[in-house]
C-alpha cells in the first residue's frame, strides 16, 4: 500500500480583500514522449498478471482481464484497423453505450495512431451525421443494429465514411481476423511516432445553443488530467486498505467525465468494469455482481438511489423512520466537515446504520466507499446525506474543454456546497464580472476546424460559468453567464441552484426557471415517472388522467412545498413566485435536453411559450 501524497493547499491571490486566483502545483509530470496508446503495453511490462479490467459474460458473471491479456487484445484489434486501411491521424467514430468493446477500441485506435470521436448512443441521425461530417471520420463503430441503421441512412451524405462496424455482430472478431497476418511491429511503429501533443480524441460539446463543437483533446491533456487526479485522490484510485480499488463505469464514454476516469483507471491499474444501462433494476444488478469500491456518478443517479430507498420505506410504512435517518445523516455529514460530531449524533448514526445506511451502501454494491460526482452540482443536502451514510463524496467541476475535472474536493477536507480546490497543476481565476477562468496542462488545444483562439492572455480559458473563491481557495459555481436571469426590476438571478434543488425532489423530473426581463421568477416543472407512479399508488390516484393530475391540489401542494424549500436558498426578489406542471418530460428526443442532460433553454421557452405567458397573466 503506497503512502498518500501530502495535500498541498492552493496558493491564493487576494485583491481588495477578495480571492481572485487559486493555484495548486502539479503532483504529476506530463510525459515528454509517447501517448495513451502506450499505456496497455506499459502495464503489461510492469505487472502482466495484474487485473486491469473485468468483462461481463452472458451468464452475468465477471471475467477478469489481466494487463498482459488486454495488451494482446489491443494489438490484435489495432492490427485490424491498420489492415482495413486506416492511416495515422484518421478519425474513428464510436457510437455505443458503456461497454468493454468501447474501451478496447479506444486504446486500439490510439495504438494504431488514430483519433477517436465519441458519439452519444442516443444521438439522432442528424446529430451523428454532423459529428461524422465535421470530424471527417473515415470509419464508425456502433453497438447494435439500430445504431447501424441510423448511420447507414446517412451514408449518402458521408461519402468518405469507408467503414461501418457493429459490435453486436462480431466487429471486433472481424477486425482481429483482418489483421492476423500483420506483424506486431506494425502497431509498435505506429505508436512510436505519436507524441503527448498529438490529438487523442475529438469530443463534441453538448450544443445547448447551436451545433456541437469538437474539442481537440491531446494525449498530454489526458496525462495531466488523469495522473494528477489519481495522485490527489489517492484513497480512491490506489486504495487505502488491503481491498483492491475497482469501479463499475456506467456513465457514457462519449462524455469526457467517464472517459477521463477510464483513462485514469488504466493508468493506475484499477479494475474497471462497464455497465451499459442506467435503468434502475439493471444497474443495481450490475453493481451487486461487480461490487466496486468507488463509483463515478452524476447527481441524477444519486438522487434516484436516494428516492428509490425512500419510496421503498414508504411502501413498508417506514417513511417517517427513513426521514429521521436522512436528517441524522445530513447533520452528521455537515458536522463531519468541521470534524466535531458529538456523542449523541454518533450514537444516532450508529442506530440507523444497519436500518438505513447499510441498505443504501448495499444498493451501490456493498463495498463502495467513495463517489466521484460531477456533470452538475450535487447539492449540499444530498452530499451531506451520502457522507453521513458512510460514503465519502468527492465533488468536481470541469468541462469538455478541460478534459474533465478542473476542481475537486480534496481528501479529508470536504466543504459541502463547493466543488473543491483546483486540481493539482491548475489555476482558477475569477474575472471582474464573476466568470471562472482556468489555466493548466489539461486545458484543450482548441476547437476542431476553428481558427479562432479560445485561450486568452496568460493562457486563461473562459468557461462561461459564474463562481467565487472563498478564503481557502474552494470554488463555488453559481450559474452560467449566458443563463443569468435579469428581471425587469434589475435583479440578477442564477437559476441553477434552485433548479438543482428542485430536481432532487422525487416528484420532479426536470425544472427550468424563467424570468429574464420579467417582473418576477417562475418555473416549469415536469414530473419524474417513477416518483409519480409511487405517489399515485400511495394516494390511490392511479386511474386519474394526466390532464387532471397536473392540476390536482394535493400534488400541487406537494410541489409547492418543494418550491418553498428551494426559495429558502435565495432572496424574495429571486424566489419562484409561480410554477406550471408540464405534462410529459423534457427529453433529448424532444429537443429539450442535450445528450448530457443539460437544458436547451431557448427551445423549452419556445415550445412552452403559452404555459410561461399564462404564469404572468395570473393575478
Amino acid at each position: 500500500m503506497e503512502a498518500a501524497p501530502q495535500l498541498v493547499p492552493p496558493v491564493l491571490t487576494v485583491v481588495d480583500g477578495v480571492v481572485r486566483v487559486a493555484e495548486v502545483p502539479a503532483l504529476a509530470g506530463v510525459p515528454v514522449s509517447g501517448s495513451l496508446g502506450d499505456v496497455p503495453y506499459q502495464n503489461a511490462r510492469e505487472a502482466p498478471g495484474e487485473v486491469v479490467l473485468a468483462r461481463k459474460e452472458r451468464d452475468g458473471s465477471w471475467r477478469d482481464v489481466t494487463a498482459a491479456e488486454f495488451a494482446a487484445e489491443v494489438t490484435a484489434v489495432a492490427k485490424g484497423l491498420i489492415a482495413e486501411g486506416l492511416r495515422e491521424g484518421d478519425r474513428l467514430a464510436i457510437m455505443a453505450r458503456t461497454t468493454y468493446e468501447w474501451t478496447l477500441l479506444d486504446f486500439a485506435a490510439w495504438a494504431a495512431g488514430l483519433v477517436t470521436v465519441p458519439i452519444y448512443p442516443t444521438s439522432s441521425a442528424l446529430q451523428a451525421r454532423w459529428i461524422i461530417q465535421d470530424s471527417g471520420a473515415v470509419a464508425c463503430a456502433v453497438e447494435d443494429t439500430a445504431q447501424a441503421r441510423i448511420i447507414s441512412a446517412e451514408r449518402a451524405n458521408l461519402p468518405w465514411l469507408a467503414h461501418l462496424w457493429e459490435f453486436d455482430t462480431g466487429a471486433v472478431a472481424r477486425l482481429v481476423k483482418a489483421g492476423e497476418d500483420l506483424p506486431d511491429a506494425v502497431v509498435h511503429a505506429r505508436r512510436s511516432v505519436r507524441t503527448p501533443d498529438s490529438a487523442a480524441t475529438l469530443i463534441y460539446t453538448s450544443g445547448t445553443t447551436g451545433q456541437p463543437k469538437g474539442c481537440v483533446i491531446t494525449h498530454a491533456n489526458f496525462f495531466a488530467e488523469a495522473d494528477n487526479a489519481v495522485e490527489l485522490l489517492h484513497p480512491v484510485f490506489k486504495s487505502a486498505s488491503t481491498e483492491a480499488a475497482s469501479t463499475l463505469l456506467f456513465l457514457p464514454l462519449s462524455h469526457v467525465f467517464g472517459r477521463m476516469v477510464a483513462v485514469g483507471c488504466m493508468r493506475a491499474r484499477v479494475r474497471l468494469g462497464h455497465a451499459p444501462s442506467i435503468q434502475t433494476e439493471e444497474l443495481l444488478a450490475d453493481l451487486a455482481g461487480f461490487r466496486p469500491t468507488f463509483l463515478l456518478a452524476i447527481p441524477y443517479v444519486l438522487e434516484k438511489v436516494y428516492n428509490t430507498a425512500r419510496a421503498t420505506a414508504e411502501r413498508m410504512g417506514r417513511a417517517s423512520s427513513f426521514d429521521r435517518a436522512a436528517r441524522i445523516a445530513q447533520r452528521y455529514g455537515e458536522i463531519v466537515e468541521g470534524r466535531t460530531p458529538g456523542v449523541s449524533l454518533r450514537a444516532a448514526r450508529a442506530l440507523y446504520d444497519p436500518l438505513v445506511y447499510r441498505r443504501i451502501r448495499a444498493a451501490l454494491g456493498g463495498r463502495v466507499r467513495y463517489i466521484l460526482s460531477g456533470g452538475s452540482p450535487l447539492g449540499r443536502r444530498l452530499a451531506a446525506f451520502y457522507t453521513g451514510a458512510g460514503v465519502e463524496v468527492f465533488e468536481g467541476y470541469g468541462l469538455t474543454e478541460t478534459t474533465g475535472a478542473t476542481t475537486v474536493t480534496p481528501p479529508l477536507k470536504p466543504r459541502l456546497g463547493t466543488v473543491g480546490w483546483p486540481l493539482p497543476g491548475t489555476a482558477v481565476r475569477i474575472a471582474d464580472d464573476g466568470e471562472v477562468l482556468l489555466r493548466g496542462r489539461h486545458v484543450f488545444a482548441g476547437y476542431w476546424n476553428s481558427a479562432n483562439a479560445v485561450v486568452g492572455g496568460g493562457g486563461w480559458f473562459a468557461t462561461g460559468d459564474i463562481g467565487e473563491l472563498d478564503g481557502e481557495g474552494y470554488l463555488t459555481i453559481t450559474g452560467r453567464k449566458k443563463d443569468l436571469i435579469i428581471t425587469s426590476g434589475g435583479k440578477n438571478v442564477a437559476p441553477a441552484p434552485m433548479e438543482d434543488w428542485l430536481r432532487a425532489h422525487p416528484l420532479v423530473g426536470q425544472c427550468m426557471v424563467v424570468g429574464d426581463n420579467r417582473p418576477y421568477v417562475v418555473a416549469l416543472i415536469t414530473l419524474e415517472p417513477e416518483g409519480l407512479a409511487h405517489w399515485r399508488q400511495m394516494r390511490k390516484k392511479t386511474t386519474m388522467p394526466m390532464r387532471e393530475l397536473v392540476r390536482d391540489e394535493e400534488l400541487r401542494a406537494e410541489l409547492q412545498r418543494a418550491v418553498d424549500e428551494a426559495n429558502r436558498l435565495v432572496s424574495r426578489a429571486e424566489s419562484i413566485r409561480r410554477f406550471a406542471v408540464v405534462a410529459g418530460d423534457f427529453t433529448e428526443a424532444g429537443g429539450h435536453l442535450t445528450p448530457s442532460l443539460k437544458l436547451k433553454r431557448a427551445a423549452i421557452a419556445r415550445d412552452f411559450e403559452h404555459e410561461i405567458e399564462a404564469l404572468y397573466r395570473r393575478t
